[in-house]
């Protein structure tokens, strides 16, 4: 037997006392300019709304006399060329065009299948409508006084509807289309200048005050920043353009120094780096490793579970209902936290049962109910079975598996390649996101099926040379011998290695409802059945043949029966029907 690997030993630190008082590592806040702009908007509404709603009276005249002063010296500043510049930047700014515009946007965020955003988009758009026409409707201010009017305009001034407009659509396209960064704080210098330009030339025509301009600004910047931030926070629906899978989110900046926080504070592990791992076999987490401080090639394996992930379990679990029925009819976790908390438990379960599985180190919180990291051990110097050499060592382990998780009573429900590591002989299982405890037959018949398929595609060939014929049942033994088949040609000898166990309740599955009995080899389908099996009344699949000394496929000592079904022809005829 190869030995266990030598495991490092973990240093841990003092972890901090819990429940502290203080924010979670990955808060989910509005920051300064979020929480600026809600205040600014506040204001100017509110503000707006008491002052000009009993009309021109009290402090609302001095702000009009202002207003009208500032837009009468910008309407006649006697400059060649500001009047059509003016007009030009007006229909650039006009609601037709922000309407062109948006349709435009939502167009793009169709094709890039951004459907959060597009909905956040479509809501900000069509809440700051309503408000600015709910506040006009309570205002009732006049356009300027003393100054024509060289533009189209309708309704009440007071806030300016063109404004909202192109705030909502410059705020939607830099927070959908733009990566967050330099690119997108560039951005925001060139949507402000724009904004600025726009509303400079509607105070020129005579159509806007600047005090409808500022509360316009204020309702058409503050209702989609905001509702972007809080619904679509980059760290979980980052803009990116790159190729790779939505469920993989970024662990740099302050996502990654918040894990190595909470690693600290609510376990006591000391994390010095944190590098995406695995991610070509994971599609509904984001796998890690993380480099603990200590002993040298200490690791551990980190898994990050955010919301998004949450929705895709959701889905993934109503497709496996849709296709399966009653079969797979299970219910999706109602938050993030219940699904860590699933496989935290499921680990700890299979831990305890005896199965190579990673040990479980707890989890810990990034922000509550919407991101969390499992940590468990890492396999370090492992391979996926489909890139490892498999023996006869490693088929005895994978069946071995599947009986201790009959035997405890569990079901792993996700055995693939990718979940299967072959360290220095020894078959490791990972990754018990779907394990379930008491499962029904049909999960324990799947999980016992997969796992022979993954050990046949990388087990070797039979050095006995070619079978001939399909691979016999595990029960396809002599009439006078107990002992399994153990030549090439009975199932590739791997029925010698299945293990002992008691039978499961599908077995008692009525097998002849499907041409099948139990303890017999059924007759492949391109092996007509003779006219003399028929008018004796008996098939030919539940009388195996005695094997002969002259077979090829025989090894020495006591002689087995086995299937003497010929190999499928190349062009296989029609069965005679019975």
């Amino acid at each position: 037997m190869v030995a266990e690997p030598f495991r490092p030993q973990l240093q841990r630190s003092s972890r901090r006392r819990r429940p502290t008082g203080q924010p979670p590592p990955l808060p989910h806040h509005l920051r300064s300019s979020g929480a600026g702009w809600l205040i600014a908007a506040i204001v100017l509404t509110a503000g707006s709304v008491v002052i000009f709603a009993r009309g021109l009276r009290g402090p609302a005249v001095e702000i009009t006399v202002a207003d009208d002063a500032v837009t009468r010296w910008l309407a006649t500043v006697r400059v060649p060329g500001l009047t059509p510049a003016a007009w030009d930047l007006a229909d650039a700014g006009a609601i037709p065009a922000m309407v062109t515009i948006g349709y435009g946007l939502v167009a793009a965020l169709l094709v890039l299948r951004r459907f959060r955003h597009l909905l956040v988009f479509v809501a900000s758009f069509e809440v700051a409508n309503v408000l600015s026409g709910a506040m006009q409707l309570v205002v009732h201010r006049p356009r300027p006084f003393g100054v024509p009017v060289r533009f189209g305009w309708g309704g009440f001034a007071l806030p300016s509807v063109e404004i909202v407009c192109l705030c909502v659509v410059a705020v939607g396209v830099l927070y959908t289309l733009v990566p967050a960064g330099r690119w997108r704080d560039i951005g925001k210098f060139i949507a402000a200048g724009l904004v600025a330009l726009v509303a400079l030339a509607m105070i020129r025509l005579g159509v806007d005050a600047p005090t409808d301009v500022l509360a316009g600004a204020a309702i058409g910047v503050t209702i989609p920043l905001l509702a972007f931030r809080w619904f679509t926070p980059d760290e979980a629906f980052p803009i990116v353009y790159r190729r790779g899978r939505s469920a993989h989110l970024d662990l740099g900046g302050r996502r990654g120094e918040a894990i190595r926080v909470a690693l600290k504070d609510q376990l006591g592990l000391v994390v010095t780096e944190v590098a995406p791992f695995g991610l070509a076999g994971s599609g509904g987490s984001t796998p890690m490793r993380l480099r603990c401080d200590g002993e040298p090639g200490t690791y551990l394996f980190g898994k990050l579970y955010a919301r998004s992930h949450l929705r895709a379990d959701r889905w993934y679990k109503l497709g496996r209902e849709l296709l399966y029925g009653r079969l797979e009819d299970e219910k999706p976790f109602s938050g993030v936290r219940r699904l860590v908390q699933q496989e935290d438990y499921a680990l700890r379960l299979m831990h305890d049962a005896g199965l190579p599985t990673p040990k479980p180190h707890g989890f810990v919180e990034l922000t509550p109910e919407r991101e969390y990291v499992l940590v468990t051990e890492f396999f370090d110097h492992a391979t996926e079975l489909g890139q490892a050499a498999v023996d006869d060592g490693v088929i005895d382990q994978g069946l071995a598996i599947v009986g201790q998780l009959w035997h405890a009573g569990l079901a792993h429900r996700d055995i693939k390649p990718a979940n299967l590591l072959v360290r220095d002989g020894h078959l490791l299982l990972i990754d018990v996101a779907f394990a379930e405890a008491r499962p029904t037959p049909w999960r324990q018949a799947v999980d016992l099926a997969n796992m022979m398929l993954c050990l046949a595609l990388r087990a070797p060939r039979s050095s006995g040379g070619a079978s001939a014929g399909p691979p016999c049942g595990p029960a396809c033994r002599s009439p006078s011998s107990s002992s399994p088949p153990t030549s090439p040609g009975c199932s590739r000898g791997t029925s010698a290695r299945l293990p002992h166990f008691p039978a499961p309740a599908w077995a008692a599955v009525p097998w002849r409802r499907y041409g099948w009995k139990r303890n017999r080899c059924p007759r492949p389908p391109w092996c007509p059945v003779p006219a003399r099996s028929r008018s004796a009344g008996h098939s030919p699949e539940l009388t195996p043949e005695p094997a002969t000394q002259s077979s090829p496929l025989i090894t020495t000592g006591p002689a087995p029966a086995r299937c003497s079904w010929p190999s499928p022809p190349t062009a296989v005829p029609a069965a005679p029907p019975r």
